[in-house]
Order: C-alpha cells, then structure tokens, then sequence
C-alpha cells in the first residue's frame, strides 16, 4: 500500500492476491502533517497470477499425495507415478504337509493344514461325519474340550488338536479356508486299537526236553511298541536267570513280534504265559509240558492230533455204514 499527494484528495493503492484496487476518498484529516513515503507493492497482473495459483495447486497436490517428483534439468519438470499396489497373493494349501493321520486309541491326535498367503482370510476346521463346526482361526466352537485350536504368529501351520482320541473320531475332516469360493483340503484320521495274539493258544502242548517256542505278534499299532515283557504264572521272565536257556528275539516294524525260546521244557515250565507290548493288551497262552504219557493229545500251531477216542468214533461210524449197505443189498 503507497500513499501519494495529489491535492486535496489521496490515492490509494490496494494489492490483495494480486487485484489492484483505487479508491479516491474525501479529503484527509491528517493534512497538513508530515507524511512518511511507504514502499511499493509489486503489482501482478491478472493472467500471471491464475498461472501461479493453478501451479501452486498442482504441485501441493502431488506432493501431499506423493505422486510426483522435481526432475533436475532445464527447469522443473513432474513425473506421475501410479500409487497402485499389486494385489496380494492368494492364499494357497500345501497338502505335501497336511496328510492324513493314523493314532492310537487313547492318545493324542494332531491333525495339521498349512496354508501360505493366508493374509486376512481364516482358517476352519469342519468334521464331515456331522458337518460340526470345530474350529475357526485360533477359537475353538465346539462343547468336546478335547478338541483345541492350535496356531503360532509367524507360522502357516493350523492345526486341530484332539486328546484321548477314540474309534468313534476316526473320519474325514475338512480344513476350509475362508475364500470365494471357499478352498478346501480334506484330512482323514483313523484311530486304531492294538491287537495282540500269541500263535498256537489258547493252549500249548510239547515233550520234555523239547523247545517252547512262543511268538507274540503286535499288529494296528501306528508306531512299534518300546517293549514287550514276557512273564510266567504273573512272574516277569529273567533272560539271565538261573534257569538258563531262555531267549527272547525282537523284531520291531509295522507288524511287531517278540519270540520267547525256552530250551529242554521240563515240567516247571508248564504254566501261564503273558506277553505284555508297552502300547497294547496283553496276551496269553497256556503250556503243557507233557512226559510222553498221552503224545496224541500234543498241539502243534493250534491244531490237535486225533485222540484214541476219537479214532474209536470213526472206527465204530465205519463199521455202522458198513453195516447199513449190506442191509440196503
């Protein structure tokens, strides 16, 4: 603003964002009083100032947003860049590590889904035996608190845990991720009881001075057992005893046996013989140990010879069909 004498009048010179303004008002007050010169505003014409107030906008807006940059050369020059992300990757199952699963009754089940890129979908567990909502993310929903959700920060495992599994759990059970369509992975459990049997029992029968041989078979066991004892009359079998000549021979696999060697039987060692897996029942077998008295009656693999008696039968059946066709001539 400039004040400039022309009179009895003053002049009036107003810049505001570059309009200039005059106005010639009534005569001044102050005439007469000593007046002191003021700088003067440059003035800006109109075209000049639009071009600069749409520069400024321009450049607040790309800056503020991050999509433009001052390029150095022969004056500024502005890029745009786009601000477009890719998308996330989709989420993916890896059933090389969600196999199905085998446990043992009694134990405990772990049944594993991993899944990568899981991003912001969740993760479900459903039991397709009655289409019963287990599990959804880390929250498990069902009233059985044997079943449990399982997950760690960081990790692309989710895994449904069941405690004191029994036959009854044994099915399919489906991992569902949360996508449209939703992805599924299919698991199957099957829960298995441990069988144990001796061959040849329930009963045994061998001469004095001949081997007992007892072979004890383990079978449905998911993982062979830490041990097998051996006992006689409810006594465990010490293999360094005083007795001596007593052998056992393990062999551990997806069929388990365990053979219990006892050389020259002698009548001592008839009994009751149990053969106890550490992750099974037990099983048991009766031996007889004969002097000869009675060697038609020995058993050999579980099958009998014929007896005297039964002999006589056949004899006595021969001689009556014999009869009854002399009779029919």
């Amino acid at each position: 603003m400039s004040w400039k004498k022309t009179g009895e009048t003053r002049k009036v010179s107003c810049w505001v964002m570059g309009e200039q303004e005059e106005n010639v008002g009534s005569p001044s007050p102050l005439r007469g009083l000593p007046r002191t010169p003021r700088p003067t505003l440059p003035v800006i014409h109109k075209h000049v100032k639009h071009e600069m107030a749409t520069f400024t906008c321009v450049l607040f807006i790309l800056f503020c947003t991050g999509e433009g940059h001052v390029q150095e050369g022969r004056g500024p020059h502005l890029q745009y860049h786009s601000a477009t992300l890719p998308p996330p990757s989709p989420p993916q199952l890896d059933p090389s590590h969600s196999a199905d699963v085998t446990a043992l009754a009694g134990k405990t089940a772990i049944l594993n889904c991993r899944v990568h890129n899981v991003n912001n979908k969740t993760v479900s567990w459903v039991r397709h035996r009655d289409i019963h909502l287990l599990t959804v993310g880390r929250y498990t929903y069902t009233s059985d608190q044997r079943f449990r959700a399982l997950h760690e920060d960081d990790s692309d495992d989710w895994l449904l845990k069941i405690n004191y599994v029994q036959p009854r759990d044994s099915g399919v059970y489906e991992c569902q991720v949360s996508t449209t369509p939703p992805m599924s992975h299919f698991i199957r459990l099957r829960v298995v009881e441990p069988h144990t049997h001796i061959l040849g029992g329930p009963d045994l029968h061998v001469n004095t001075g001949s081997t007992i041989n007892l072979t004890c078979l383990v079978e449905y066991s998911p993982e062979p057992p830490d041990f097998i004892f051996w006992s006689h009359n409810n006594k465990i079998i010490s293999y360094d005893s005083s007795r001596g000549g007593v052998t056992v021979i393990l062999e551990k696999g997806d069929l388990t046996t365990s053979t219990l060697l006892i050389q020259k039987a002698r009548g001592s060692d008839s009994g009751h013989y149990d053969c106890s897996p550490s992750n099974a029942a037990p099983a048991n077998v009766t031996v007889h140990v004969l002097n000869g008295e009675h060697p038609a009656a020995m058993q050999h693999g579980g099958q009998s010879a014929y007896t005297n008696s039964s002999l006589g039968n056949i004899l006595f059946l021969l001689v009556l069909l014999a009869v009854l066709q002399t009779t029919v001539k």
